[in-house]
């Protein structure tokens, strides 16, 4: 069985110690948590540490922390020579410590605090120095994942920004679709369905397919209309550059 220590508590951390307590190939040996309380639901108290000292020996070590304590948590790590990965999409193999063989295992997921999710459509992109590592990581990430995969850094880079894209930035139109229908006391409720479909079309279309609305058909009248109801100026500005980005899509600019 694969020993795993899982540094770290935040809501990455969590779901892993989650997702690795129900498989029968890893077993997690110990969590490192500044906050014992806040993983002690999740593991037994006495796997819990909060003094790098008293690390364990394991076979791999998850580094699941925000992204600027990266560098600084592996480079206080007190052993040498063994596999220590992070979990983040953006930040570069090199910010590890390079006393330690190095490695990506990142989970391409949005993750809320208690809130339970399925692990096995989940992508997780992998990335090592060498082969043998990687066939760990690979055993580790399938044991949770049917979707574990080879991604190096530009790849990964790659995804992490277009999951920006498809997830917060979409997820901040939402926010400004619920404040319009607040302003004009209508509920967002009525939208939801609009919602779904939209998410469905985009499971069996391409994003390029998929687009309907004012911009797409060149409607100026509705436009012009739309822009005159907007009095938020933050809302107008967005209107006009999502706008003119679908309109120059498929152009040469």
């Amino acid at each position: 069985m694969i020993k795993i220590v899982i540094i770290g508590s935040g809501n990455v951390a969590q779901h892993l110690i989650t997702a690795f307590a129900k498989s029968n190939e890893v077993d997690i040996v110990q969590v490192f948590s500044r906050q014992k309380k806040s993983t002690v639901p999740l593991l037994d108290p006495t796997k819990i540490t909060n003094d790098y000292k008293d690390l364990t020996e394991a076979h791999l070590y998850i580094i699941a922390v925000s992204d600027n304590a990266i560098a600084s948590v592996s480079s206080k790590l007190p052993f040498e020579n063994r596999l220590v990965v992070h979990t983040s999409g953006s930040v570069s193999i090199d910010l590890l410590d390079k006393k330690n063989r190095r490695g990506i295992f990142y989970p391409l997921q949005t993750f809320t605090k208690n809130v339970a999710i399925d692990f096995k459509p989940i992508p997780i992109c992998l990335e090592s120095e060498n082969e043998s590592d990687f066939d760990l990581l690979e055993k580790v990430a399938q044991s949770i994942s049917n979707n574990a995969f080879n991604s190096d850094e530009k790849q990964r880079k790659a995804l992490h920004v277009s999951a920006v894209f498809v997830n917060n930035f979409v997820n901040e139109m939402y926010r400004i679709g619920n404040e319009i229908c607040e302003e004009n006391k209508v509920s967002f409720e009525v939208l939801k369905p609009l919602i779904l479909e939209t998410v469905n079309k985009v499971m069996v279309l391409s994003p390029n397919e998929a687009q309907t609305g004012p911009a797409k058909r060149n409607d100026t009248q509705t436009i012009e209309a739309h822009l005159d109801f907007l009095s938020n100026e933050n809302q107008a500005t967005i209107y006009k550059i999502l706008t003119q980005s679908i309109q120059n899509n498929g152009k040469e600019l």
